[in-house]
């Protein structure tokens, strides 16, 4: 049987000693290891007195370590290239802002925000594999939708794991919203019940998680090609988004990730979780160049406000200490 859980939040936590950071502040320091990554070797590079070729090589080399990816990086020495010519640039702080605007024009066209308005319920199919931060990141944009005072449904569509479906019941006792489960069974059938159940309430957001896939596993991307398609047959015009959830720490696999979920449920955005655990938060820019999907949400730590709409000149000026 279908199960709709609904508690009273937890009690508030209590609060930090400290002064809450701002955004952009736990955003700098999220992006700490990536920036002393790039930063560490850009110093000395452009501490230097002029701008040669030795020196547009070695940044090469520091955009590639930062996982840039190779279509970014030749993209941006190219363009870095063409300005250092036509602009006739001479000191390498004159080429560090150059490579500050060309990062920012890259990633630009990744700053989507994600609009939910249009369609009540708004369904938001969540996949990723396991590991991704999936659940949580349910968990805090459930939070975010509460806070704009949208009501908002919960589908655990990952049936295979218990752990999964007590992780996602948590996170609705806290942001006391409804859960719909079950134990076993299918998970497109816990999708279809939640959506039914959502129309029938008159819930503005259905978000459903789906158990955590590798690309590799051709038969169960299968499944979560099911649910998208049961999705659609609950409401013609659903899902009305589909985010996949990377985890930044995999760097260059965060490429190879996108297209076999896009092959196989038509992604429309990303999560981009744990930028504040890896030194490869350049894979954004690999992403802009490889396959260009929007980036509607970053995370950068475990805080229920850690997860925030990515913005492209505010990430880069994070990433470059500016």
């Amino acid at each position: 049987m279908f199960g709709f859980l609904k508690k009273k939040p937890a009690e508030a936590e209590t609060p930090p000693a400290e002064p809450k950071r701002s955004w952009t502040e736990r955003l700098k320091a999220g992006l700490a290891k990536t920036r002393a990554a790039l930063t560490t070797p850009l110093s000395e590079l452009f501490s230097r007195a002029k701008i040669d070729e030795e020196l547009l090589e070695e940044l090469e080399s520091t955009l590639l370590m930062a996982d840039c990816g190779v279509e970014a990086t030749a993209w941006l020495l190219a363009e870095l290239r063409a300005k250092v010519k036509k602009e006739k640039l001479e000191s390498p702080a004159q080429l560090r802002a150059a490579l500050i605007e060309l990062m920012t024009e890259l990633l630009q066209p990744l700053e989507q925000p994600l609009d939910v308005g249009g369609h009540r319920p708004f369904i938001i199919m969540i996949a990723g594999v396991n590991g991704a931060g999936k659940t949580t990141s349910i968990g805090k944009l459930a939070h975010q939708f509460r806070k704009e005072g949208r009501s908002v449904l919960l589908a655990a569509g990952d049936t295979f794991r218990a752990a999964a479906r007590e992780q996602l019941a948590e996170w609705g006792r806290r942001n006391d919203v409804t859960v719909v489960s079950q134990e076993g069974g299918d998970p497109a059938a816990v999708v279809f019940d939640a959506i039914a159940a959502a129309r029938a309430r008159g819930i503005d957001i259905v978000m459903a998680d789906t158990a955590g896939r590798l690309p590799t596993q051709l038969h169960l991307m299968e499944e979560i090609a099911k649910v998208r398609r049961v999705i659609q047959k609950a409401e013609s015009s659903g899902p009305h988004e589909v985010l996949l959830v990377l985890d930044a720490n995999i760097g260059q696999n965060a490429i190879a990730q996108v297209k076999a979920f896009d092959r196989a449920i038509d992604v429309t955005g990303l999560i981009v979780t744990k930028l504040d655990g890896t030194a490869k938060g350049g894979v954004l820019a690999a992403i802009a160049r490889q396959c260009p999907k929007p980036v509607r949400y970053i995370g950068v730590g475990e805080g229920i406000d850690d997860l925030q709409p990515f913005k492209a000149r505010e990430f880069v000026e994070a990433l470059f200490g500016a």
